[in-house]
């Protein structure tokens, strides 16, 4: 099925709406229309009996006529489209004007004093005429009265074709102006919609390797979705080149090992006990290297698109639970405090590391008691939270001077405790990634005191 573009969708609904709107204006301005002219009327034929009745006087032969210099000429001219008629209450016609000749309209034969009728009469030749009639009770000079019914009509052919031309008029008028507000529409849409195809055009020369990021300049509707594909990119970017520096880290740190296992094997002054060793040594350096560089190229970094937030809370639960069973034979206590509502946006994966590092190294060297808390924090340009972590131990702590030295890779500060020292080195660069920093210092519970701070985005 063919795409339609924004453009025609919105064209094509806003025409059914204008078609829609101008079909209901068109309605109630015909009906208004047809109700003035037929008011129009009516007053027309209001005057005309008024001036018909004021302008009759007695007749000897029929007992009423009008006098003709005082009525509209056009009751004497045929088919001038204005009739007139009086007629006696015995039902003989006492004067009819001459335009009635050869129409073949009747009137009103019967109505009584005061009474009025309005009504439409039909001619032979099936024209339509609309009709008013009223009954007159005359007061002759001898005192004698009598019911006349005064009428007079006029022509509809007029009003239809005043009415015809009204209705075309008016379709014309409102097609025009539809059209013209289509088309200026129709510029406007183009116009508004420019940066949308700009968005599409830098899409496609970022996909054909001419562009590295969508540009900047957009208006604000589109400025959410440029910025996090702008980082969606940067990202995947990133992403990209952790694991080539990654591949090559371990290309070239492999070298070394890989040489002094050669050596071993090809020397034949060492014994088997020393050329184990040595080898088990290396291999386990080896195996330091493929962690360190794998966790390393884990790393997602940064806010996390179209995933939902983390909840910090069940996050550090988890690891507190776990690490507390790891170590239970120490008896140790983990006091956790979370703010409310505190969320992580990002991997799910990145917080684990992060906190799980940490906290792993403090179960290590605590004596009794660890503390984590985790803060929100804000500011008012962020629309994100940001998030601060801080771990607490009660152990040796670490020296100021080793404070730089143990987020380096392989940094131990004593051989006795188990692990590889990577652990501190993964979650600076893990922090780093995410636009954070990590310090370090003295806890008031005497031990080492580790902050990660994580900025609001």
């Amino acid at each position: 099925m063919p795409t339609r573009s924004l453009s025609t969708r919105l064209l094509a609904s806003v025409s059914i709406l204008l078609i829609i709107f101008f079909g209901i204006t068109i309605v109630l301005l015909d009906l208004l229309f047809r109700d003035l002219s037929d008011r129009a009327m009516r007053e027309r034929l209001e005057l005309q009996l008024r001036t018909l009745i004021s302008a009759s006087e007695e007749d000897p032969k029929a007992g009423l006529a009008p006098a003709l210099d005082r009525i509209e000429p056009r009751f004497s001219n045929p088919g001038s489209g204005l009739y007139g008629e009086i007629l006696r209450n015995d039902g003989y016609p006492a004067w009819r004007s001459d335009s009635l000749a050869g129409t073949g309209l009747e009137f009103a034969a019967q109505l009584k004093a005061g009474e009025k009728k309005y009504h439409e009469v039909h001619s032979g030749d099936g024209s339509v005429a609309f009709s008013l009639s009223m009954g007159i009770e005359w007061e002759f000079n001898n005192k004698k009265t009598r019911l006349f019914v005064f009428s007079v009509a006029e022509s509809l052919e007029p009003y239809y074709a005043q009415l015809d031309r009204f209705r075309v008029q008016l379709f014309g008028g409102f097609a025009v102006v539809m059209l013209l507000l289509l088309g200026t529409l129709a510029i406007l849409l183009r116009r508004l919609l420019s940066p949308l195809r700009r968005v599409e055009q830098e899409i496609e020369a970022v996909e054909a390797g001419e562009l590295t990021e969508v540009g900047t300049g957009y208006p604000r509707e589109l400025l959410g979705i440029t910025t996090n594909l702008n980082a969606l990119l940067t990202s995947e970017r990133e992403r990209l080149a952790r694991y080539r520096n990654t591949l090559g880290n371990l290309a070239h740190s492999f070298k070394t090992p890989l040489a002094v296992m050669r050596n071993l094997l090809n020397s034949s002054a060492a014994s088997d006990l020393t050329i184990a060793r040595q080898l088990d040594e290396q291999v386990g350096r080896m195996d330091d290297i493929v962690k360190y560089q794998l966790k390393r190229a884990a790393a997602s970094g940064g806010t996390g698109l179209g995933t939902a937030p983390v909840v910090v809370s069940d996050a550090l639960e988890a690891l507190r639970g776990a690490l507390l069973k790891v170590y239970i034979e120490r008896n140790l206590h983990c006091e956790l405090q979370v703010d409310e509502g505190c969320v992580y946006f990002g991997d799910h994966g990145d917080l684990t590391e992060i906190a799980g590092n940490l906290l792993d190294n403090a179960f290590k060297w605590a004596r009794t008691k660890i503390r984590l808390t985790a803060q929100r924090t804000s500011k008012p340009t962020g629309r994100r939270d940001g998030l601060t972590l801080i771990v607490e131990d009660d152990g040796p702590g670490i020296p100021a001077t080793e404070h730089g030295h143990v987020l380096e890779r392989g940094a131990r500060l004593d051989e006795r405790v188990s692990g590889q020292g990577i652990g501190l080195s993964v979650v600076r660069e893990l922090v780093q990634l995410n636009g954070g920093v990590v310090t370090i210092g003295t806890s008031d519970l005497g031990g080492a005191h580790i902050e990660v701070r994580l900025p609001p985005v």
